[in-house]
């Protein structure tokens, strides 16, 4: 099923009405600080509280004109508060607006994505205590490996979630910083005292140096967290791909009602929205290497980072926000099948007990890789004649005079596979 996005919020904060009234929020921001200060009189500052809006068709009527926003978004602010729009911009440059207000609009789209990947650990987590315990197939290259289970593989999952929100938090800081420092970053027409008043008004930290811009470092370091936490939501839907492939089937999307898979194959069932999310998220790890790329600017900056930029953040965070609120959908409807868990199991033949059986030889105190030859010739006909492991085991002479009865149970417990679950669990979760 195709889950729907309905966070219109999101997409809104990246509209040119949102974009100017941050811009505005800006400015207002700013004028508070001369006022503060002394600079602008309790009269223009009541003009400019009260008279400041925003008219995007104005903004862009000028722009035709000037082609240039900021200008066209001064020029027809000018229009509305009248005389005391002389105070407005005061000593600035544009990117002192647009740079801070790029840093409020970041910070509130990240905590989205940030309460979009809670409600996803949330998910997660749910999944892993209802198939704790669940015995699935531990594969390595695509290869039967040693079993784990459904509830480890979900908490695994989990674990990565919690590193890449700790990663985003902190590239959340690193991007919610506010100049108003001027042309170069040096206050020539400005007081720094301004700044300290208008980003703490915003919720911002003032950047300790800057030049005419914050510097990219911080963007990259935003937009490459979300570029790995992209990777992670892959390696989600890569997993969930694989365990729907019609030889395996252990876990399928749900599939409503009325829904179709296939134009041409009826019988279809498709992981369409680990697919989806599988593309999606290719973009947001392109759009961090622009992210990269934007970091070397010429001197105190230029203007190549700009265009970049009104791509990647609303593209990026939307992206992020979607996805991560398709795959909660995903995992809601998730259909788990234990039964096909141990289908599989079974179809190596119980050669998952063969290290089990290595190490029971070892520890009866015989040479490692004499031991190893004789499962490994077990193993392998097995393999070759689709035969029980355990059978072939338990009929060696030369494995049996090593090993009791006991022992050869001992190496036969699925048990034993997730003795120490609870330990990962209580690492995970604080409680198993």
């Amino acid at each position: 099923m195709i889950e729907r996005y309905t966070r219109p919020e999101m997409a809104e904060l990246w509209s040119l009405e949102s974009k100017f009234n941050a811009w505005l929020e800006v400015e207002i921001a700013i004028c508070e600080g001369w006022h503060q200060i002394g600079r602008i009189p309790a009269d223009a500052m009541r003009d400019i509280r009260e008279k400041s809006a925003i008219d995007v068709d104005r903004i862009l009527e000028v722009e035709e004109t000037t082609r240039h926003d900021v200008i066209a978004f001064l020029t027809a602010l000018e229009e509305k508060v009248g005389p005391a729009a002389r105070y407005i911009h005061l000593g600035c440059t544009s990117s002192d607006i647009v740079d801070t207000a790029n840093a409020v609009l970041l910070a509130r789209a990240g905590a989205m994505v940030n309460e979009a990947m809670g409600r996803l650990l949330e998910s997660l987590e749910k999944l892993a205590f209802q198939h704790k315990g669940v015995l699935c197939m531990g594969r390595t290259h695509g290869i039967h490996a040693e079993p784990t289970s459904f509830g480890i593989k979900m908490a695994g999952f989990y674990a990565e979630f919690m590193r890449h929100r700790e990663r985003f938090a902190s590239a959340r800081e690193s991007v919610r910083v506010g100049k108003i420092s001027g042309a170069v970053g040096t206050y020539a027409n400005l007081d720094p005292e301004v700044e300290r008043i208008a980003c703490e008004r915003l919720g911002l930290a003032v950047d300790p140096v800057s030049t005419q811009i914050v510097q990219r470092d911080r963007y990259a370091h935003f937009f490459t967290a979300l570029g790995v936490a992209a990777g992670g939501l892959e390696r989600l839907a890569v997993e969930l791909r694989h365990l729907q492939r019609t030889e395996v089937l252990e876990a399928e999307e749900g599939f409503a009602k009325g829904q179709k898979g296939s134009s041409a194959m009826p019988h279809k069932k498709n992981p369409i929205s680990a697919e989806n999310l599988t593309g999606l998220m290719r973009l947001v790890r392109t759009n961090s290497l622009a992210a990269m790329e934007n970091q070397a600017l010429w001197h105190e900056r230029d203007i190549s980072h700009s265009s970049v930029e009104r791509v990647i953040m609303p593209d990026s965070t939307i992206l992020m926000d979607y996805a991560l609120h398709r795959m909660c959908g995903v995992l809601g409807r998730l259909v788990v099948k234990p039964e096909n868990m141990q289908r599989n199991m079974d179809r190596s033949y119980g050669l998952v007990y063969s290290q089990r059986v290595l190490l029971a030889l070892v520890e009866a105190g015989m040479d490692r890789q004499d031991a190893y030859v004789l499962v490994q010739r077990q193993a392998m006909r097995a393999w070759e004649e689709s035969c029980s492991f355990e059978d072939l085991v338990r009929g060696d002479g030369d494995i049996t005079s090593k090993l009791s009865l006991d022992a050869l149970d001992a190496a036969f417990d699925p048990g034993y596979f997730l003795r120490h679950e609870d330990l990962i669990y209580t690492r995970v979760f604080g409680r198993s």
